[in-house]
């Protein structure tokens, strides 16, 4: 599976069968579309359905199958809900033996049903930019403990090129609150269930 970031909370993850693209919104960020027609498109969040034709668009909890890919939906939420409001999607993707856990911008407070739900995460792409709008990273980390995955992915933090709808942190800054080092910093992640280790690690995916 090869893992992209175009900016905000938009992630690409293909398997050499489909891409799946989460949250493409950067259009009405000031950015440019990245869904394409054949993509399964994903969405954290309550958004309107993209001009763009796509294989299959996802935009609530439920269990889903589409090209040798699997996609759970867990109602959470969201970080600027009120107590008991559910208005974000957290997304669990499995295809060639990954499992992916895209959280969005979720209340960091996972609960145990929510948390037997995720089960084994192999890659965590999580926000930190904070602001009150997302998860900052006190929260990111507050999730990785819970959830301990093998490889954490940060995303929505400070981007000069989109208009974010809230101020974010720079990621400099939310890597020194994470209190984790990159292993790597690349533009394609390239994930393999051979390559996981046992401890968590970190790894920074430069905008497309």
């Amino acid at each position: 599976m090869d893992i992209q970031f175009y900016g905000a909370n938009c992630v690409a993850l293909s398997t050499g069968k489909v891409r799946v693209v989460v949250d493409d919104n950067l259009i009405d960020l000031g950015g440019k579309a990245v869904l394409k027609a054949g993509d399964i498109a994903l969405y954290t969040a309550a958004h309107s359905l993209p001009e763009q034709e796509a294989k299959m668009i996802i935009n609530g909890p439920g269990e889903f199958e589409a090209s040798d890919v699997s996609v759970y939906g867990i109602p959470m939420r969201a970080h600027i809900d009120e107590e008991k409001q559910t208005n974000s999607t957290m997304y669990k993707i499995v295809a060639n033996d990954i499992k992916v856990l895209v959280t969005g911008h979720i209340y960091p407070e996972i609960s145990e049903s929510q948390l037997e739900a995720v089960g084994v995460v192999d890659v965590l792409i999580v926000p930190v930019g904070g602001n009150g709008y997302t998860l900052d990273p006190v929260g990111a980390t507050t999730l990785i403990k819970e959830i301990e995955p093998k490889l954490v992915i940060p995303v929505y933090y400070d981007d000069s090129t989109l208009k974010l709808p809230m101020p974010a942190q720079g990621l400099d800054q939310a890597l020194q609150g994470l209190g984790m080092e990159p292993r790597e910093r690349t533009a394609k992640l390239k994930v393999k269930s051979s390559d996981l280790g046992e401890t968590v690690q970190l790894v920074v995916l430069e905008k497309v």
